[in-house]
């Protein structure tokens, strides 16, 4: 792999959150149909800019990767500390993303290791290297690993150690609701909500906790037993769950992230 062939997985990488983020109506999630980011208070637009800002981090993990040849410690380390560099350029654009960065640069750097992989064996070595620990990190505990041992969640770290369980789900979401003859927004918003009916999303617990994400779960559930979004009944729910996260500021963070990631391991599927 060539420098080229890096920069076309970070490329492919920042085009699914930019996608993602274009999304609408995504419940409680920034999306277009307003110029700012209702829930989180960040103008949509600037969200738009600091996605970009991605790019340089993403493209450094590709070719850290390919340079390592292998899901080694090493490798993680090299991850971890170009993270945190493409968190504070990242800040410098207006911020966000940080989700999203950690499912990308995992999965980029492992489609990065073996070319052409189907997503299932791009899960498979993202989950190995994930499985190292970043021994440069700093000792502070982060918000997500706080909440995660409150509630027992896996959180982000978990959800990479595990394979990323909900992008496979995800992904399996979007072929199903495609063949069903959904539109591609339609397809994506039921992935969307697959991820959302299951997740333990811990931004979600550390902001409204446990309740509000059992009735964020069910909510997912209710759209998706209904037929989804491309029948009239699932438009309806999704509509009505749009509404009700959207007035109670809830926002299921983690659920964007893994779509991303999915959309971006869709990208690279032959």
């Amino acid at each position: 792999m060539n420098n080229r062939e890096d920069e076309a997985l970070a490329e492919a990488a920042v085009d699914a959150l930019v996608g993602q983020l274009a999304l609408a109506p995504k419940p409680g999630l920034p999306d277009p149909r307003d110029l700012t980011a209702r829930a989180i208070r960040r103008d949509h637009r600037a969200l738009r800019w600091s996605a970009r800002a991605l790019l340089p981090g993403l493209t450094a993990m590709a070719a850290a990767a390919r340079r390592t040849g292998e899901p080694s410690a090493r490798l993680r380390a090299d991850l971890g500390a170009i993270g945190r560099s493409t968190e504070h350029t990242v800040g410098l654009t207006g911020g966000g993303h940080r989700g999203a960065l950690w499912t990308l640069g995992l999965l980029v750097a492992a489609a990065a290791l073996q070319p052409g992989a189907r997503p299932a064996d791009t899960t498979a070595l993202a989950k190995q290297i994930a499985a190292h620990a970043d021994r440069r990190a700093p000792r502070r505990p982060s918000r997500g690993s706080t909440v995660s041992a409150r509630y027992g969640a896996a959180g982000a770290r978990g959800e990479a150690r595990a394979g990323f369980p909900h992008v496979r789900r995800a992904l399996t979401a979007l072929a199903t609701s495609r063949a069903r003859g959904a539109t591609e927004p339609q397809a994506r918003l039921d992935a969307l909500l697959t991820v959302m009916s299951t997740l333990q999303d811990t931004e979600l617990l550390y902001t409204a906790g446990p309740v509000a994400l059992r009735q964020v779960q069910a909510g997912a559930r209710g759209v998706l037993e209904a037929g989804g979004t491309s029948t009239e009944p699932g438009a309806a729910a999704l509509r009505a769950l749009d509404t009700d996260l959207t007035s109670r500021a809830w926002v299921p963070g983690g659920s964007g992230a893994l779509l991303t990631g999915a959309l971006f391991l869709d990208a690279l599927s032959p």
